[in-house]
């Protein structure tokens, strides 16, 4: 089967949840079928890069996508066009032409957008199955729903216009996932006539993995600071509880991974004892080597991969309920949760100090991950997905309100 994936990130180096879940799944579909990668990128790939995806893809292009600013007249004009402002302003004409010619040299047998980004292009294909990965609902809907005030009316503005952009995306593919069972209530109720919807959760690579001696009194946060949640996670736990932390355990030591400027860190509160290494190609070694991982997340969507890679390499986790929102796992079996910031400390105190926990916590986390989590299950079951798509009726859609 040909099958031509669309996307806006390029999979390699797969640095980042996005990127890792899409190399993982373009890497299940190219085991058993013939996959043209086409790629609208923000951040184009260095040269070497470039050619990482053809170790599993026939073919795979990265096209540099638009710098278009957003301007108070788009912003207005939404009102009453069926695309959101942002959606306009990072659209791309070449790359719609390139999807269109790429369709009409492969004749694919189904097309796979991931993330609704992808979603219009792959819209602009006719008379092919359409399979979208990865809808995201539940970070505007959690928007809208917490804010107060004028902000409240100006939230559900842009909640609504989402609402109404997804459903009629929805209307022109024959399957999707989420990666949660939230986020798939929320689309379901856009296309409650869709059948081929399915929980798809990101994953980790279990296969392989295994754990190392850790070092006391480290505690590891793997994620880049130019992206506001995690940078508010930084800055609540830096703010709030890992001084408690360092009063009851001053040899304690966090390091933050990821890339960050200068002017992101000047942003936290300062700390003794915290490790800004930058951004490392192999995080693996370093969460293994750490005594736990602290997920301090109170905003952001999704499932966090974070979590589920760190209880692979059998390193306990410290999470809010936000920060494991999505993930089928069992407080206190499989990974602890304090969402105040005197029981993230406490807790976080209480792991440092006694390994029996951590270590019932390790083995506990690995299970749960195999059991529910490991990417090559997953991979087989987006593959099925996949060829139960492409038998379906090819819908028919009017593309013209894409193609501007």
């Amino acid at each position: 089967m040909r099958i031509l994936a669309l996307s806006t990130w390029w999979p390699e180096p797969a640095d980042n949840g996005i990127k890792l879940r899409l190399s993982r799944l373009l890497r299940a579909l190219a085991t058993s079928h013939e996959v043209h990668l086409l790629a609208l990128c923000r951040d184009m790939p260095d040269t070497a890069d470039q050619h990482l995806p053809l170790q599993y893809c026939a073919t795979a292009r990265a096209e540099p996508a638009p710098m278009t600013p957003l301007r108070a007249g788009s912003r207005l004009t939404s009102l009453w066009h069926p695309r959101p402002a942002s959606v306009r302003a990072a659209w791309s004409v070449r790359f719609a032409t390139l999807t269109r010619q790429s369709a009409r040299t492969l004749n694919p047998d189904v097309v796979v957008a991931f993330e609704l980004s992808s979603a219009p292009y792959a819209l602009l294909i006719p008379h092919v199955p359409r399979l979208l990965d990865d809808l995201e609902m539940a970070a505007l809907h959690d928007e809208f729903t917490n804010s107060t005030g004028r902000q409240r009316l100006r939230r559900w503005l842009t909640w609504a216009k989402h609402r109404s952009y997804v459903r009629q995306v929805l209307r022109g593919f024959t399957s999707c996932t989420t990666v949660s069972a939230r986020e798939a209530t929320l689309a379901r109720r856009l296309a409650p006539t869709m059948t081929q919807m399915e929980v798809l959760p990101n994953g980790a690579d279990v296969e392989g993995t295994l754990p190392l001696p850790p070092e006391p009194n480290t505690l590891i946060y793997p994620g880049a600071l130019s992206y506001q949640a995690n940078h508010d996670a930084m800055r609540y736990f830096l703010g709030q509880i890992f001084p408690q932390v360092r009063s009851m355990h001053p040899a304690t030591r966090l390091r933050i991974t990821g890339r960050a400027t200068a002017a992101q860190i000047a942003a936290l509160p300062a700390c003794e004892g915290v490790e800004f290494t930058g951004f490392v190609p192999d995080i693996k070694a370093l969460v293994a080597r750490s005594w736990a991982e602290v997920v301090p997340l109170r905003e952001g969507s999704g499932t966090r991969l974070k979590i589920l890679e760190a209880l692979a390499l059998g390193t306990p986790v410290i999470s809010t309920t936000k920060g494991a929102e999505g993930l089928d796992l069992s407080p206190g079996r499989d990974l602890l949760i304090a969402d105040t910031p005197a029981a993230f400390a406490e807790t976080t105190a209480r792991l440092l100090t006694h390994p029996e926990e951590r270590a019932r916590l390790s083995a506990n986390g690995r299970r749960a991950v195999a059991e529910r989590y490991d990417w090559r299950a997953i991979g087989t079951r987006f593959v099925a997905l996949v060829e139960t798509t492409a038998t379906h009726k090819k819908l028919t859609y009017d593309t013209r309100i894409h193609s501007a």
